[in-house]
């Protein structure tokens, strides 16, 4: 996996490139023109790049050789961007990659590989699939290293977030006096409130499975899960212990909400999360390590902080007890998923429960959890973590 600090912003798309626009022109001609004044940021090896709009093009078969043809067109980045070696037959660099992505950079029968190769005067080897290594790209020029590195770069960052989510940053809130008041919770709402519309016993979560989120991540290799854990434990050593103190953190887990605008249409319903001593430490916390990953490209820049909740209803357990709630959007080849789900009314509920209380807990670790995958108690399998004290 790279790590991708933030830097300097360069134009990759052709600078010359004029837009004309008149009054006549349709709303999706002004909004495209808004694109190129405020065109998506790509970030790589420490530099921000403006990916520039391109006219869309017929669909084509191959989905890496259409991605190729309307996500290719730049100039040659500068020579300092990459680390490059000389040697003794030319320029030699190197791109670190799970294998799972080296279909993206082959292409259908080797297409996409060969037009980079053919445009940038470079070979390019590539671990054989299954195998993990290095993809080593050499040529003639410095350039032209430079710039098949770049194109390979634009390709892994593109299909990387194609993937669907393989991980999350959490806490585990599953303590045996929240779980037993998350049942009496479950219990007394079934009670109360069962003749409200959408409202069952299937929408409820997993006690054993309670957490809070930080962030979603996708972690390819065993490779890119140590390099994670390294990473939180930087965050240990640089900013957690201050703010916690080397002691856990002792929170409360309290009150319910709802997500969307509309208490009668309700699909997640979340319990709140709030320090006991009525400080900001462990917003503060999470923040900074969202800011970390976000800044190193490891978690997509959706928000700027985290929403401290616990999901305890969410109407895609309906259909699916093994449902990870809005994460689930993708398949492993790239496709959307749409996830039909019936609301629930949950008038009742927020008025009857809203200062529920659920229990207290010590947050002492930060969990890198494994999507799908259960451990020997029931919760989200941990694949590494760091500890407060």
């Amino acid at each position: 996996m790279q790590y991708l600090p933030q830097g300097g912003m360069k134009n990759l798309a052709g600078e010359g490139r004029s837009q004309h626009t008149n009054p006549g022109h349709s709303n999706s001609t002004q909004e495209g023109v808004m694109d190129v004044l405020r065109p998506q940021l790509v970030t790589f090896d420490g530099r921000n790049y403006r990916k520039n709009p391109v006219q869309e093009k017929q669909p084509q078969h191959e989905e890496e050789e259409d991605f190729y043809q309307d996500s290719m067109e730049y100039s040659d980045e500068p020579c300092g961007a990459y680390e490059v070696e000389q040697t003794p037959h030319g320029f030699r660099a190197t791109v670190s990659a799970p294998s799972l992505l080296y279909k993206h950079i082959v292409g259908k029968r080797g297409d996409t590989k060969k037009k980079i190769e053919v445009e940038t005067k470079t070979s390019i080897n590539i671990p054989k699939l299954g195998h993990e290594g290095e993809i080593v790209i050499t040529g003639h020029h410095r350039n032209g290293v430079v710039s098949a590195r770049t194109r390979i770069d634009v390709l892994l960052d593109t299909f990387r977030r194609r993937q669907p989510f393989t991980h999350f940053l959490s806490f585990f809130l599953n303590e045996v006096e929240v779980q037993e008041r998350f049942l009496e919770f479950q219990a007394e709402v079934l009670k109360k409130c069962s003749k409200d519309r959408g409202v069952d016993s299937t929408i409820f979560q997993n006690p054993k499975k309670l957490h809070l989120t930080i962030g979603m991540l996708v972690l390819l290799s065993e490779q890119e899960i140590q390099q994670t854990c390294e990473i939180l434990q930087r965050c240990k050593e640089e900013f957690i212990n201050d703010i916690s103190g080397g002691k856990p953190l002792e929170v409360e887990m309290a009150g319910i909400e709802y997500m969307n605008d509309d208490p009668a249409m309700v699909d997640v319903l979340y319990a709140k999360v709030h320090m006991k001593d009525g400080s900001n430490r462990l917003q503060e916390l999470v923040d900074r390590v969202l800011e970390r990953f976000q800044s190193m490209g490891l978690v997509m820049k959706e928000w700027t902080s985290v929403k401290l909740h616990a999901t305890v209803m969410n109407t895609l357990l309906r259909k699916d007890p093994n449902a990870e709630g809005r994460y689930n959007l993708y398949t492993a080849d790239g496709k959307y998923i749409f996830k039909e789900r019936e609301s629930f009314d949950g008038r009742n509920i927020l008025k009857t429960f809203e200062n529920f209380y659920f229990g207290s807990l010590k947050l002492n670790s930060i969990h890198i959890s494994q999507r799908f995958t259960v451990d020997s108690f029931g919760n989200y399998a941990s694949c590494g973590h760091v500890d407060f004290s």
